[in-house]
């Protein structure tokens, strides 16, 4: 979203932040009110009401807990955090505590934006959240974020038409190939109907993070450090299913591919998709959409030469450099992280928690709506491939989104993609490894 309805919303969002930051009378210049009690603004990117409700009562609880360290709760907006942070940093008026996500940290740690929390975190919390989480967060040697809900990709089926066709019902502990995977949904084709839906409008994450099942990486370091980009044959699994799926098997339905995972949701409740990938979170739009009787389950996504991981990009907590109150603001987000806490935000939003002992309550174990799936997932869930690479977000907006649009319509062949995600990728990241 780089047009003007993005810009409108990221200056509406900026406004409102500048405004909380200004609010309240008798504030200091150390982010203390008149009285001396510490005011900390908490930036939240919550939406679902079950998510917004869940952090606001955490906040009150933490405040009736604590008057000499008051959170003001701010809402912030995944559309234009990027570039609201961005504009809040420079201006001097960024949250104490930063809601976002780790795929979107590396130019603000590098940037010294953000604290390192190495000296703050208590040993509870880092000792809880498993070490491949924390690379998510680590830049350079500093830590710039607390990783806390991540989400794996699922396959969302149509139960009937599953058994339907005989196919075997994958497990996390058996999941499909690759070519299973294809044969499956070439199987369930019919007359009015694909065995696939791939709401591909963002397609880089959703190609990268699975592309790791395959064997893939396409993210390098050479020999100084520095990231470079291959395109080796574990790259071309994934990618090269969906593209025989949509364009050789007419399995996928072509007009999926510019839509998002909400967009696609109609069509598989009215039967014109027997499956579609999407995030965990999206049991929680099923739930609330679904027509009255329709039957539906969660799948783990296909498997590969690497094994039945994925990448993710967790949602994170970060601190900012500028804040005067690190130490207060790092005991905040261990209280919001206690794992009961935890719990609450990861139910919330329909996600997994990060921390072990969080992600071991029976409530997120359950069969029902898929949770047991998805706990079952985490133990292969790994950073996500670009996760620290400087200059990711150019390379992903300007040269592999329409790369990759382009070859799964059949518009650029294997060939062409690879020499635009890795010779025209190289040339970007090399300005910012100069």
């Amino acid at each position: 979203m780089r047009g003007a309805i993005r810009r409108a919303a990221t200056a509406a969002a900026v406004l409102a932040l500048l405004l909380t930051g200004c609010s309240g009378d008798g504030d200091g210049d150390d982010g203390r009110d008149a009285d001396g009690t510490i005011r900390l603004r908490f930036q939240s990117l919550a939406w679902q009401k079950e998510s917004v409700d869940a952090n606001e009562q955490l906040v009150k609880e933490w405040n009736e807990a604590h008057p000499d360290v008051q959170v003001d709760y701010v809402q912030g907006s995944w559309d234009s955090v990027h570039d609201q942070l961005l504009t809040s940093f420079e201006g001097g008026e960024a949250p104490d505590v930063i809601h976002d996500a780790s795929d979107d940290l590396a130019d603000f740690a590098y940037g010294g934006y953000l604290a390192d929390l190495r000296p703050f975190l208590p040993s509870r919390l880092r000792a809880d959240i498993p070490e491949q989480s924390w690379r998510t967060t680590t830049f350079g040697e500093g830590v710039y974020g607390v990783p806390f809900l991540q989400e794996p990709r699922v396959l969302i089926a149509n139960t009937k038409l599953l058994k339907a066709s005989g196919a075997r019902v994958p497990t996390p502990e058996r999941p499909w190939s690759w070519e299973e995977f294809r044969q499956v949904t070439d199987a369930l084709t019919g007359k009015g109907r694909y065995g696939v839906a791939w709401p591909l409008k963002e397609p880089v994450s959703v190609t990268l993070n699975l592309g790791l099942s395959g064997g893939g990486q396409l993210f390098h370091r050479d020999g100084d450090g520095r990231a470079v980009l291959r395109f080796e044959p574990g790259d071309g699994v994934v990618t090269g299913t969906i593209r025989d799926q949509v364009n050789t098997d007419g399995s996928a339905a072509r007009s999926a591919l510019g839509m998002g995972g909400s967009d696609a949701l109609p069509g598989f409740f009215g039967g014109k998709y027997a499956m579609l990938p999407l995030g965990f979170s999206y049991r929680q739009q099923i739930i609330q959409q679904a027509p009255e009787g329709f039957d539906w389950t969660v799948l783990p996504m296909p498997a590969g030469a690497g094994g039945a991981v994925q990448g993710v990009s967790p949602q994170t907590l970060s601190i900012a450099e500028e804040s005067p109150h690190k130490k207060e603001a790092v005991a905040f987000i261990d209280f919001l992280l206690r794992p009961p806490n935890m719990v609450r935000l990861a139910r919330g939003d329909w996600m997994l928690p990060t921390g072990t002992e969080a992600l071991a309550d029976p409530s997120l174990r359950e069969a029902e709506h898929g949770w047991a799936v998805g706990t079952a997932l985490a133990r292969g869930l790994r950073p996500a491939p670009a996760q620290s690479v400087r200059g990711y977000p150019e390379w992903k907006d300007k040269v592999a989104t329409p790369a990759l649009q382009e070859y799964y319509s059949g518009a650029i062949d294997t060939d062409e993609l690879r020499k635009r995600l890795v010779d025209d990728g190289n040339r970007v990241l090399a300005r910012y490894q100069r």
